[in-house]
């Protein structure tokens, strides 16, 4: 018979079609948790941080365990699921927030293993507040990805961590008896931060990237936001993280109407207590959504972007030129992308080619912050936010400014 983690997709998760589905660590996870899930009462089981639907659909197609709560950062991995589930005809599950009521009385949780240690913390903490005291923790990973620490932060919040077997380059760490509420740290989440500096309160849950601090290439664009052009339309912080951007471009720029996306919840929920802690909910919208999501084709004035260069825990250049393309997407006409990327990535052709002209602000070793403009029509007679982004690392023939000739 056939095992349905066999006939999983990544669908709609495209950026990077040469990733699969399913790993060692998903298999892995559902062998060690085998046992309790062939017993595992009705709504008992929660799974987090399920990529693509392996764990939560390989828990219900192999031990007929229903009532399953999920939850998933990524939005790709949740609409990935869905799509697994529809495809293959699987129900019983529901999707959550990160927060009480998605390990309520939970006796299991099947856990992909996050690379953040806070982010792993604000899970155990959950689990140990709300999930039944009999919960047992199957947490699994990437061996060249874990570390002591983990063991450490889940033994923070759980009484009893046992690190089983590797198997094929991964392993699973078992965590239970949940610590009486006396023993347990309490982080207030989210976290806050005030940066002087910057004249900003960062918040953060535990999975946003760079936390409450203000990582570097956001500071190298922030560094040239007082040259966006003064205008009364509309904008769009396009992967917001903790909303940083959004914030410092609604001060300056009053008159904007800003939108902020992200597809990590944790991002978005982070974004969220930032508009709020700066005082400028307003005029700042904060949406989850893959790339600009549902905004319509030609309808905004400027977007901002520091893109990511990772899926998970790979690095990968697609996600980048994909948000590239969106932004050219709902530019209107003569609309301007404020990015900024690591230098040695060599984004300029593809800014050329996928949005339009494009001038060099500012340039260091570690980062670039370009200025790309919408051209007023289609190269070629088609669409080139539609078109096959060339790679920039192959590709990287437009004329280079005296910065980046030195």
């Amino acid at each position: 018979m056939s095992d349905v983690l066999d006939d999983l997709s990544r669908y709609p998760d495209l950026k990077a079609p040469e990733l699969h589905a399913v790993d060692a660590t998903d298999r892995l996870v559902l062998d060690e948790a085998g046992a309790a899930l062939a017993e595992a009462p009705d709504g008992s089981v929660v799974v987090i941080g399920d990529r693509y639907g392996a764990l939560t659909l390989g828990a219900i197609a192999r031990h007929g365990v229903t009532g399953v709560r999920t939850h998933q950062d990524r939005l790709t991995g949740e609409r990935a699921l869905h799509a697994n589930a529809a495809r293959l005809g699987l129900t019983g599950f529901t999707s959550h927030a990160l927060d009480a009521s998605l390990v309520a009385g939970a006796r299991l949780v099947l856990l992909q293993l996050p690379r953040s240690l806070d982010a792993l913390d604000e899970v155990a903490a959950l689990v140990a507040e709300h999930a039944d005291p009999a919960v047992v923790v199957v947490a699994g990973g990437r061996v060249k990805h874990m570390t002591t620490a983990m063991n450490d932060v889940l033994a923070r919040h759980l009484g009893t961590v046992e690190a089983r077997l590797a198997r094929q380059k991964s392993r699973v760490l078992v965590a239970s008896h949940p610590r009486p509420a006396a023993e347990r740290p309490h982080r207030r989440r989210p976290e806050r931060a005030e940066h002087r500096d910057l004249g900003i309160t960062v918040c953060a849950h535990g999975g946003a990237f760079a936390g409450t601090a203000v990582d570097i290439g956001t500071r190298a664009l922030l560094a040239h936001l007082d040259a966006v052009p003064h205008t009364t339309g509309s904008a769009v912080d396009l992967g917001c993280g903790t909303g940083v951007l959004a914030v410092a471009l609604a001060r300056l720029r009053p008159g904007l109407s800003i939108t902020a996306t992200d597809e990590s919840a944790a991002a978005v929920a982070s974004a969220h207590a930032t508009v709020e802690a700066n005082g400028v909910a307003d005029r700042v919208t904060v949406v989850r959504a893959d790339a600009a999501g549902a905004l319509p084709d030609a309808s905004v004035d400027l977007v901002l972007l520091n893109p990511p260069f990772h899926v998970g825990a790979a690095v990968h250049a697609g996600v980048a030129r994909a948000l590239f393309a969106d932004a050219a997407r709902v530019l209107r006409p003569g609309g301007e992308l404020w990015a900024v990327w690591n230098s040695h990535l060599r984004y300029r052709p593809s800014l050329e080619s996928v949005v339009g002209p494009t001038r060099q602000l500012g340039r260091d070793p570690k980062f670039t912050v370009t200025v790309s403009t919408r051209r007023d029509a289609p190269r070629a007679g088609r669409d080139r936010s539609r078109a096959a982004i060339p790679d920039a690392a192959t590709h990287d023939t437009a004329t280079p400014d005296a910065e980046e000739q030195a």
